[in-house]
């Protein structure tokens, strides 16, 4: 959800070394740049916020299986988003898409 709010710039690196107790794994620092004008605004931030959610609850797991309780295979091929993908595959505006599908289908029913 960051990244809906935010331009991250990537720094630079940091080991482990730099922690007490070193971790197994390097850590990045990260500058936040707040968005003036939103690059992919969401009908609703919070339906988008639960689709993200849902989305990286099981993210072994496809999109298809992830959000089955939101939408159906053919809402989210309708999306333009590919059902067989992990959510980590998605950019921020197929996230956008298919809050937006959501959104529209929560209004339809």
């Amino acid at each position: 959800m960051v990244q809906y709010h935010c331009r991250v710039e990537h720094l630079f690196n940091v080991g482990p070394g730099a922690f007490n107790p070193p971790p197994k794994v390097d850590s990045a620092i990260v500058r936040l740049v707040p968005y003036e004008t939103l690059p992919h605004p969401a009908k609703d931030h919070r339906v988008l916020e639960r689709v993200v959610r849902e989305a990286f609850n099981q993210r072994r797991k496809t999109l298809r299986n992830t959000l089955k309780l939101l939408l159906t295979s053919d809402e989210i091929t309708a999306s333009g988003v590919d059902g067989s993908l992990r959510p980590e595959q998605l950019d921020l505006a197929a996230f956008v898409r298919l809050a937006d599908t959501l959104s529209e289908k929560v209004v339809t029913e």
